[in-house]
C-alpha cells in the first residue's frame, strides 16, 4: 500500500474482501469441459460463446472456463470483455463437507477420473482430494477446515 503520492489526498481504506466472485481456468476443448463440469461436477451451466468461453454457477460464485487463445485474441474478443488468458494447468478447489468426500471420491471414480492424492491435514485441518479435469487443470474437493483457523 504505501503513501499516497506526492499532491494527491490519501483516501480510506476500502473493507476487506471478503469473498471469490469468480474463478478461471483454461481449457482447449470447450465441449468436452462443459461435459464434465455439468454431468461428472454437477454445476449449473449458465452460458457460453461459443469457441471463446462455458461459464458455469457454483453456489453463489462462477467458475469461468476459456479457452485462450481466443480470450487472448482481441479479433475474436466481443468488444467490452478484456484481453487475458493462461497456458498450463490451472487449480481450483471446491469446499465440500468430511461426510461428502468419500461420496466424492466414489462419483468420480465411476465416471472414470483418477484420484491423484489424498491428502489428511491433520488435527482438526480436514481432508483433500485431489483430481485431474479433462484438460489437466488440478481440481481438489476440500473440507472447509482446511482454512479455518483452529
Amino acid at each position: 500500500m504505501g503513501e499516497a503520492p506526492a499532491g494527491t489526498t490519501p483516501t480510506t481504506r476500502p473493507r476487506q474482501l471478503d469473498h471469490i466472485l469468480e474463478a478461471s481456468l483454461y481449457v482447449s476443448d470447450l465441449q468436452v469441459a462443459e461435459v464434465f463440469y455439468t454431468e461428472v461436477l454437477g454445476l449449473t451451466f449458465h452460458s457460453k460463446l461459443e469457441g471463446r468461453h462455458v461459464f458455469f454457477r457454483c453456489g453463489e460464485q462462477m467458475v469461468l472456463l476459456f479457452n485462450p487463445e481466443a480470450t487472448a485474441d482481441p479479433e475474436l474478443t466481443p468488444r467490452g470483455l478484456g484481453l487475458h488468458g493462461a497456458h498450463g494447468p490451472g487449480h481450483l478447489a471446491f469446499g465440500v463437507t468430511e461426510d461428502e468426500i468419500d461420496v466424492w471420491r466414489t462419483h468420480l471414480e465411476s465416471h472414470g477420473v483418477e484420484i491423484e492424492q489424498e491428502i489428511d491435514w491433520g488435527g482438526h485441518r480436514g481432508r483433500s482430494i485431489y483430481f485431474r479435469d479433462p484438460d489437466g487443470n488440478s481440481l481438489e474437493f476440500a473440507t472447509p477446515a482446511l482454512w479455518t483457523s483452529a
